[in-house]
């Protein structure tokens, strides 16, 4: 087949890919819709506000910036969120396809979606923000795509060149420990970038930061639209072919490794020798697990917690809501912003564990299917995946609330904080649950940078969305009491007010989602089994 055919098989199978996913329900089909409208209009923000700076003496300085940002969310985030299955080439290894017109199809296919979208209109404001006259505006009609075929290209080689790791074991666990850094570290980007601020508000920090991100591609393309509208052609021509250049190297990198990945036999899977101590570790968990209640109950929880520790995505997930949960309110701490309420980032966090609990079970869902025969028996399955996740859940928000009131020597506040994280974690609880019985959505076990099915990441992402939103709402009520009580002794009283009322509102939840599950379960079942 010659390249152009490839090509127009691949941006086919994208399209029938998401085509597919919102063909499940009318929910996928809002959830992707939402999603695609929510890209394009964040990118438009973007864009404009790009061009609202337009004549700021920093402006130029902040579009070469975005540009270096974007790339690094190029270079992680589609690795663990996920795009479609066209982004692993080990699918592809058995089929006669050459590595150059492979590498074709698979940029091309990259251009087709909502994120690329959402790049091109952000990119396009930062090099609009710099463009004031004939030969800027000629570097950024080039910069402007080559940015993008960079950001794509950058994601693909990764992708490809870590393709057998992120499907092994070992790698699996090294990617939930990459994910931690990325996200701990952009943490602490941000709290230096707060650091730089000026106490005026005014972007002067951008113009050292700009003068360090702007010799590495991308923002060299950036780079090279304020140097052409300053005049210095020269530089600015060699800014652009620095970008272009260092393109080309990265996609000779991706094709090398396209072609050691077709051709190279692969050991990933071959299984170590067994474990002597493997006996020592059963008991111990034996041990572990004899403190749970006997029956049902404690047998989910079990299962729930084994499960968190030994899936690697599992693990992220978990890994990911108590680091942050413990991290956010240290960074506002240091910051000199917030009080004692920050904590209720943990308990947000802590919330988003319930989602799609069904989903996580990959296609092992079947067998506990087995198991659910009344409404009865799911009520029991669901309230023991909550009681896990509040198993090591309330004492860390314990520790959170403690941990900011003495940060912040805001003691006064610390009963009105403890009550209000109890009532927002239960409203979170019970909407995970709610959106477990009623969105449920598969997870592809394979590969570590999916964890949605092609064409269901909207409604992942819209689901949580609309429960932070509902969830904040449902809390409300506690939020008035807090506010009359603080400072007052009677402020004692929300501690248990919130637990009752976010108890309230996971019983009646789980009540709700166990008749959804029972009445639905073999809808749910294909839902999440879906390969």
């Amino acid at each position: 087949m010659s390249t152009g055919a490839i090509t127009g098989v691949f941006v086919r199978l994208k399209l029938s890919l998401l085509r597919n996913g919102m063909r499940q329900s009318t929910g996928r089909t809002t959830a992707f819709v939402g999603t695609f409208v929510l890209a394009v209009l964040f990118g438009a923000l973007g864009l404009l506000g790009m061009l609202a700076l337009r004549g700021n003496e920093y402006g130029p300085d902040s579009g070469v910036v975005l540009v270096a940002m974007i790339a690094l969310g190029w270079m992680f985030l589609p690795l663990f969120i996920g795009v479609d299955e066209t982004l692993d080439p080990g699918r592809l290894a058995m089929l006669p396809l050459r590595p150059g017109p492979l590498l074709v199809a698979q940029l091309t296919s990259g251009l087709v979606g909502a994120g690329p979208l959402f790049t091109l209109l952000l990119v396009l404001g930062a090099m609009l923000v710099a463009v004031h006259g004939g030969a800027a505006t000629l570097v950024a009609v080039v910069a402007v795509p080559l940015t993008l075929l960079f950001c794509v290209t950058l994601t693909r080689a990764l992708a490809t060149a870590n393709a057998r790791l992120l499907t092994s074991r070992r790698g699996r666990d090294l990617a939930v420990l990459s994910g931690l850094v990325v996200a701990f570290g952009l943490q602490g980007l941000n709290l230096g970038l707060s650091r730089m601020t000026d106490e005026d508000g005014s972007l002067a920090p951008m113009r050292t930061m700009a003068d360090v991100l702007g010799w590495l591609p991308p923002a060299t393309a950036a780079r090279a639209v304020r140097l052409a509208d300053d005049g210095s052609t020269a530089w600015a021509a060699l800014a652009l072919a620095a970008t272009a250049a260092c393109w080309v190297l990265l996609l000779l990198w991706w094709r090398r490794t396209l072609t050691a990945l077709l051709t190279a036999p692969d050991a990933s899977t071959l299984q170590p020798a067994p474990d002597a101590s493997g006996r020592e570790r059963t008991g111990r968990e034996r041990g572990l697990i004899g403190w749970l209640p006997t029956g049902r109950t404690g047998t989910v929880i079990a299962r729930v917690l084994r499960h968190a520790w030994r899936d690697p995505k599992a693990k992220m997930s978990w890994a990911t809501s108590l680091g942050m949960g413990l991290l956010l309110p240290v960074v506002f701490g240091l910051q000199g912003q917030g009080s004692v309420y920050v904590a209720c980032w943990a308990a947000g966090m802590l919330g988003l564990l319930m989602y799609n609990q069904f989903g996580g079970d990959y296609s092992g869902f079947w067998l506990v299917a087995q198991t659910i025969q009344s409404p009865r028996d799911a009520f029991v399955e669901l309230r023991a995946r909550t009681l896990a996740i509040c198993l090591l859940g309330l004492p860390l928000l314990l520790v959170v609330v403690l941990g900011t009131a003495a940060l912040f020597d805001d003691w006064e506040s610390l009963p009105t904080g403890l009550g209000l994280c109890l009532a927002l974690l239960g409203a979170l609880l019970a909407l995970g649950a709610v959106t477990t019985a009623w969105l449920p959505y598969s997870i592809p076990q394979e590969g570590a940078m999916k964890n949605a099915a092609p064409g269901q990441g909207g409604l992942a992402w819209g689901g949580i969305l609309l429960g932070m939103v509902v969830g904040g709402v449902l809390t409300v009520p506690v939020w008035l009491l807090a506010n009359a009580l603080h400072g007052e002794p009677a402020g004692w009283l929300l501690p248990p007010v919130g637990l009752v009322w976010g108890g309230g509102l996971c019983w009646l939840a789980l009540v709700l989602a166990a008749r959804r599950t029972a009445a639905t379960l073999p809808e749910i079942l294909a839902a999440v089994t879906r390969a």
